[in-house]
């Protein structure tokens, strides 16, 4: 009787796993437009790529609980529309901000970083990973600043 049982227990998972439609493509997945080459071109010289006027950013000295702001300005050097598709911090008190639409070989735009200084006393270095469809997909952009208590 227990075996039986276990049997269509088995069977229903089976049976409601293939059920299921294929889901869209997340705009997580982003894919470097590289498959379509002619024989003479390198993969980057179809992609897009961004050129920051800097990628470390210092703002010194600040007092405890000071929120300060700023924006890495770049620039599409590429030969494709640049696509983010996310930008993360490696802490909560840093909140990086990203255009949403595509940006056009030859456009600027900028990456906007907000840091909230308030608990953070001494030395801070905070990472902010930019995930597009340039090539690297990964870019890193640094902020620092010594915060001291009121």
């Amino acid at each position: 009787m227990l075996n039986k049982i276990l049997i269509i227990i088995a069977l229903g998972f089976f049976v409601a796993c293939g059920n299921h439609e294929p889901k869209s493509a997340s705009t997580d997945l982003i894919i470097n437009p590289v498959t379509a080459l002619d024989s003479n071109a390198k993969s980057s010289d179809l992609a897009p790529f961004m050129t920051f006027e800097e990628n470390i950013h210092d703002f010194g000295v600040l007092k405890d609980g000071e929120v300060v702001t700023y924006k890495f300005k770049f620039k599409n050097t590429g030969n494709a529309d640049l696509i983010i598709s996310s930008a993360s911090a490696s802490c909560g008190c840093t909140v990086p901000s990203y255009p949403k639409e595509p940006l056009k070989p030859g456009a600027e735009s900028a990456i906007d970083v907000q840091f909230n200084s308030s608990g953070k006393l001494g030395k801070n270095e905070k990472q902010i990973t930019i995930i597009s469809n340039t090539v690297p997909n990964q870019v890193y952009l640094i902020i620092k600043a010594e915060v001291q208590s009121k």
